[in-house]
């Protein structure tokens, strides 16, 4: 009863262990497990049967035929033992080791010794012999042909048929069973390469497909970090800053005394309160930048900060006629420039002018806070670490845009977006390409 009861959990086991596999791997598992099975079904059939005949041709007949059984046994061990290093030698993975072949080989000229001497005896006759032979090169040529390229196992096969028809030969076979030996040799050879050599490349090519696809969604993964910390800091970095302006001159006035101190933390409480329903809105990946929000936004902080601002544009952003992703675009890039004329340099003015030519929309922001030098101390070159600019540059490029950004001379710093109105590839402003833009300048400052 307790055997009956182990047997049952081993086969719960193994079925449990069947439906915790994934479909490729059920697939290969199948494929190794046909392989081996066809090695079993050459020596139980048409290795087993003809030996039959031996039984009656006296002891040394059955000797001979006892060894071969014995020999097939052990090659069709060993040919699945190797069968798996041959499948790893195959998709590239660890070289097989040479040595694990000798055996194998040793084995198989035994067996084709044997076999000759069956045929010498008596022991195998007319359609059995050509069983035999049939059996003779399986166990040992599946691996096998896994190890070599194609062409150099069809020689190998040919010459091995020309050494067993000619041993045959000179032990007095008949010409009519030699043509059938060499017969079966080249179709079992041929049944073997068709069998094993195609099931082993399609399965790697499936592992293969398996392995990008676990690449494709690691790189996805990737792509949505960099697009979060992106997010994250557009968003962040305007607040922030507005935050701790509006905090100092909170503390300046109530030093003074001044009752507008009150006005000032309030102000700080709603745009509190305001980034963190933004930081939610990220973080569902459902934000967009609104393009007459940013700019009014962006008046009313530098404003806010003793900075005088002029917004220049014909009709304004409702009259541009740009999609809304390029307004998304622009949008960002008013709202990252503005914080950054907020952290560098001390401005008195700032320049904020939208423009539609034929086929683009162009932004510009101006600032005369660079200073003689520039406000990164580079003579406005732009070499800055900062990772604002380079954000923008992948929002635009996503739409074809380009973003450019340097001194202007007379201590002006200067950064203008172009965003074509018919990009040959949109993407969604708040999912960037994870490659920036062949056409984005390799020197730019990459915070202002």
């Amino acid at each position: 009863m307790k055997g009956l009861k182990g047997v049952i959990g081993r086969v719960r086991s193994w079925r449990r262990g069947w439906h915790e596999r994934s479909k490729l791997q059920r697939i290969d598992l199948y494929t190794r497990i046909t392989l081996c099975s066809i090695t079993w079904f050459f020596a139980v059939s048409w290795g087993l049967l003809p030996l039959g005949t031996a039984l009656g041709e006296g002891p040394v007949a059955i000797s001979l035929a006892g060894a071969f059984l014995v020999a097939n046994v052990a090659q069709s061990v060993l040919s699945n033992r190797d069968l798996t290093a041959a499948f790893a030698h195959y998709r590239g993975g660890e070289p097989f080791p040479r040595g694990r072949l000798r055996l194998p080989a040793a084995i198989q000229v035994v067996m084709t010794g044997l076999l000759v001497g069956l045929a010498a005896v008596g022991g195998v006759k007319e359609q059995g012999l050509a069983l035999l032979v049939l059996d003779l090169p399986v166990a040992f040529a599946i691996p096998y042909v896994l190890l070599i390229p194609v062409r150099r196992f069809l020689l190998h096969s040919a010459a091995y048929a020309a050494v067993v028809v000619a041993l045959l030969a000179a032990v007095g076979v008949p010409g009519r069973l030699l043509f059938a030996a060499a017969v079966s040799l080249l179709v079992v050879s041929l049944l073997v390469l068709v069998s094993a050599r195609p099931s082993v490349w399609s399965l790697t090519a499936m592992w293969q497909a398996e392995e990008a696809r676990d690449m494709q969604a690691r790189l996805a993964v990737a792509e949505e970090r960099l697009r979060f910390g992106r997010d994250m800091h557009d968003v962040l970095g305007r607040n922030l800053s507005v935050i701790a302006l509006k905090s100092e001159l909170a503390v300046e006035l109530a030093q003074r005394g001044n009752p507008a101190a009150v006005d000032q933390m309030v102000e700080v409480q709603r745009i509190a309160r305001a980034s963190q329903q933004e930081v939610r809105d990220v973080v569902r990946g459902y934000r967009e930048a609104d393009l007459p929000t940013e700019l009014m936004g962006a008046r009313g902080v530098l404003e806010a900060a003793g900075i005088s601002v002029s917004v220049e544009g014909a009709d304004g952003p409702a009259g541009i006629g740009a999609p809304a992703a390029v307004q998304a675009a622009l949008g960002w890039v008013v709202r990252e420039t503005a914080t950054n004329v907020l952290r560098h340099g001390d401005p008195r003015h700032c320049r904020i002018r939208l423009a539609r030519t034929r086929d683009a929309v162009v932004l510009e922001v101006e600032n005369d806070g660079a200073g003689p030098t520039g406000s990164l101390g580079d003579g406005g070159s732009g070499t800055g670490g900062g990772s604002g600019l380079a954000g923008l540059r992948e929002r635009l490029a996503a739409l074809g845009g380009t973003l450019d950004a340097g001194g202007a001379g007379d201590g002006l710093f200067r950064v203008t977006a172009t965003v074509p109105l018919a990009p040959a590839r949109a993407e969604p402003a708040g999912r960037p390409s994870l490659s920036p833009s062949s056409d984005a300048p390799s020197a730019l400052p990459e915070e202002r």
